[in-house]
């Protein structure tokens, strides 16, 4: 019965992230996306990417930005919604042998 509720809170999930997804249509340019659209596209980039296979409107990223910051918030997103932070922890003594 547990997993079948996180499955559904899973789906409910995605399908409230994919509202959010870069190309859907919300952005112009008197409105761009910014910085913190950048790492919350980053942050759906997965998302976006399978999306994208099945609805081509849907872009991994948001032609529409306001460039430079948009960018560095989308590095920042990929960055971390892939681990990058975890990169950097310390390993035990156990994990080197």
């Amino acid at each position: 019965m547990k997993k079948i509720v996180w499955i559904s809170l899973l789906l409910v999930i995605l399908i409230a992230f994919s509202s959010c997804i870069p190309g859907n249509g919300s952005y112009s340019p008197a409105r761009p996306a910014g910085f913190f659209w950048g790492i919350w596209h980053g942050w759906l980039a997965p998302l976006s990417l399978i999306i994208q296979w099945f609805v081509p409107k849907i872009q991994l990223y948001e032609p529409m930005n306001t460039g430079w910051w948009y960018d560095f918030g989308f590095y920042l997103g990929i960055l971390g919604g892939f681990g990058g932070l975890s990169l950097s922890r310390r390993k035990n003594r156990t994990d080197r042998m």
